[in-house]
């Protein structure tokens, strides 16, 4: 019912004043400043960014691969005004112009679609690649969504906790998505998962004259990365976990998009995202910026691995506060010692003061070097 526009590029660009203008944010002035001048941008994480995000003004404009398109900001159940937009929009760049409304619009008697099951529990046996493979199969079941109205409002300044019920919506709903919610909904799929690293790749690339933006969430496990996420085309969503380093997975990504004759100008790296779903941090989407046009390949790769050696080196020093820490073996049998003794006396053997103490050092320990808060993501 909802994929009922597929976008032709001409068409698109020809309709696209229908939209309006779209306001250049201020962060988005800096980067067209800056696109000529620097190769490799690191970018620290803003402090500041929850007064932005408290004092911007929200846009039901946006813009994806050239074009402006709508965003849905009444909520749900969506509103007639958001509807109507909706449906006017498609009938000027579908082929069959307002027939292809009335098929649909005035129809009552509309079949039933179906509602995929999302994958929010898994045995416990299944691996980490196979976890990964069903989510992305889940996402691939909504769909992308064609219509040119997001149905989900994100914004990538907003804190996880509020994000996360975002992706809940999307589960509930049930409805086609774009890159960026995929983004959100992949983060809400796999918190928990024991040994994963999440973060945001972001492309900017260039084809006809316009740019066009897209995003994905890089992965990584077991020393393999690898990439779920949204697109029209198969090869720039999905990669599986099998890459030996982040270099390959975004190389990958390139020849992917000169495929369909596009030139790819900026790589943006995020950094690892926490799995705790009620957290007040941030989506860090853009700490490493690469300019590929003045980046040999070879340069490009040797600064992404070196990224990569220092988020691990991170990660490491944080002390899991990122991924979840892997399952405790269980508990091994209790001694002869301790079984031959009654249950009173077990419990003295292990509140004595000496357990007291080392229980104590322990955790100051883990206090004085838990910096969970030292980085703003």
């Amino acid at each position: 019912m909802f994929n009922l526009v597929q976008m032709g590029s001409n068409k698109i660009q020809e309709d696209a004043s229908y939209f309006g203008t779209l306001k250049l944010e201020p962060d988005d002035v800096n980067e067209v400043e800056q696109e000529e001048t620097d190769a490799v941008k690191y970018t620290k994480p803003s402090p500041r960014s929850h007064e932005k995000e408290k004092n911007a003004e929200p846009e039901e404009q946006l813009e994806e691969n050239g074009v402006l398109f709508w965003v849905n900001r009444s909520g749900f159940p969506i509103n007639d005004k958001t509807w109507d937009r909706m449906y006017d929009h498609a009938s000027k760049i579908h082929p069959d112009g307002y027939d292809i409304v009335k098929k649909i619009k005035y129809v009552k008697d509309l079949p039933e679609i179906s509602v995929p099951q999302a994958p929010v529990w898994f045995p416990t046996n299944t691996p980490i690649f196979e976890k990964l493979e069903i989510v992305q199969k889940y996402m691939q079941e909504l769909q992308y969504n064609h219509t040119g109205t997001q149905f989900f409002e994100i914004r990538k300044n907003r804190p996880l906790t509020g994000l996360m019920d975002c992706a809940k919506e999307m589960i509930r709903e049930s409805l086609p998505i774009k890159c960026l919610e995929a983004i959100i909904l992949g983060i809400f799929l796999t918190n928990g998962m024991a040994g994963l690293e999440r973060f945001t790749i972001s492309f900017k690339t260039m084809f006809n004259g316009n740019y066009h933006r897209h995003v994905v969430l890089g992965v990584l496990h077991g020393g393999k990365y690898g990439a779920i996420g949204m697109s029209r085309r198969n090869d720039l969503m999905y990669k599986p976990l099998e890459f030996s380093n982040l270099s390959s997975v975004v190389v990958d990504f390139v020849e992917s998009y000169n495929h369909y004759w596009h030139e790819v100008k900026k790589v943006k790296i995020g950094l690892p995202i926490p799995h705790d779903s009620h957290s007040y941090e941030q989506i860090s989407w853009k700490y490493l910026t690469l300019n590929l046009s003045k980046l040999s390949r070879r340069e490009m790769c040797r600064e992404l691995d070196r990224h990569s050696r220092e988020t691990k080196a991170m990660i490491k020093t944080m002390g899991g506060n990122y991924s979840p820490r892997k399952p405790n073996p269980p508990p091994a049998s209790p001694s002869k010692e301790t079984s031959s003794l009654g249950p009173r006396q077990a419990t003295k053997i292990n509140k004595s003061p000496s357990f007291y103490k080392e229980k104590t050092s322990i955790g100051e320990k883990k206090t004085l070097s838990d910096p969970s808060y030292q980085i703003r993501i």
